[in-house]
């Protein structure tokens, strides 16, 4: 029997040379050797992660990131096909994507392996609109929704969402990158249960009945911090802080004179992913989150050959344009300090 770690660079191998049929024969192989659940989370959900480093070590780009994360969910379907059959005998859940989640790969892992333990599961996909979830579950009453989100900057709408689906009396466990370490947000925002991974989500399900939902409240029930408006108005003027922010940069960097379009674009979406990234971190009150994301994207940056530094002028003058901001400023300050003692 070949060692995990070997099968993880098989499939890796295949799903870079856009060899699908490879592909399709490492996982079958190895599901025939170790068991379905094995390989869905210990090779597929292996090689999905190192899609994620290789893409920020700038060793593949976005165009393949597409195509291995392709052939690793043509994978899952492969296995979802050959899996043993199952009668359904522990309880309908229901699996889904916050609405503007494209990260479909990591729910799907969970429903595949729900279904191998033998529940019944209704797996509804990538970016599920709220109103749409929510009339799905009156039509079909389950016993838990399982809600997935890896984007940090989506947590605003995982919590109303999870927040909703409790208001039908179904409890929520909740699970993914953007519910942060050990699930910070998930217990700040009153989930009924957390779970790092599909493994101990299932084995959590299988082992206990989650507790009923509070009942119905708001979002700021919550994060009573929400009310001094911060998060709102940041939203709200999103746009035109980007837009400040861009036309201060021309002034500081004569370089941006010489900007093709394209790198014009890329400019004006790097800002606005700073510009939401603030947003949540003012949503839950974590300057971690904010901390966190400038850090990455500085070490992306450096991979790409582009020293972090540039950002910190960005800052600035997002500093500048939210003044009156007193949690703003305490979260930018922090972050610019981190940003100038990069390499």
């Amino acid at each position: 029997m070949k060692p995990v770690a070997d099968v993880v660079d098989a499939l890796w191998e295949a799903a870079l040379l856009g060899d699908e049929y490879r592909a399709t024969d490492v996982v079958l192989d190895a599901a025939d050797e170790r068991g379905h659940e094995t390989v869905l989370l210990d090779v597929v959900g292996a090689v999905q992660k190192r899609v994620g480093q290789e893409w920020a070590a700038n060793r593949i780009s976005v165009a393949q990131e597409h195509a291995i994360t392709a052939i690793n969910d043509r994978a899952v379907t492969a296995l979802s096909i050959t899996r043993p059959r199952r009668e359904p005998e522990h309880g309908r859940v229901t699996v889904a994507c916050v609405d503007g989640e494209w990260h479909a790969l990591p729910a799907r892992l969970l429903a595949e392996v729900l279904a191998l333990r033998g529940f019944a599961v209704d797996y509804l996909g990538a970016q599920v609109p709220t109103p749409h979830l929510i009339t799905y579950l009156h039509r079909t009453g389950p016993d838990v929704v399982a809600l997935s989100s890896s984007i940090a900057t989506r947590l605003p709408v995982a919590h109303s969402t999870m927040t909703a689906c409790q208001a039908t009396g179904v409890p929520v466990m909740v699970g993914g990158a953007a519910f942060g370490q050990d699930g910070v947000y998930a217990r700040r925002f009153g989930a009924n249960a957390w779970a790092a991974d599909a493994r101990s989500a299932a084995d959590m399900l299988l082992s206990q009945t989650l507790p009923a939902p509070s009942p119905p409240h708001q979002p700021v029930d919550d994060l009573p911090h929400l009310a001094d408006q911060e998060y709102t108005l940041v939203t709200r003027t999103a746009r035109d802080l980007v837009r400040s922010v861009y036309r201060g940069l021309e002034d500081r960097v004569p370089a941006m004179a010489s900007y093709t379009d394209e790198q014009r674009h890329h400019t004006a979406e790097d800002l606005a992913h700073i510009v939401d990234h603030l947003a949540t971190a003012l949503y839950v009150d974590d300057d971690s989150l904010f901390v966190d994301f400038l850090s990455w994207t500085g070490a992306v940056l450096n991979a790409r050959g582009v020293p972090a530094q540039v950002l910190d002028p960005a800052l600035e003058l997002l500093s500048d344009q939210l003044r009156d901001f007193p949690r703003a400023q305490r979260m930018l300050a922090q972050t610019r300090l981190g940003v100038q003692t990069m390499n």
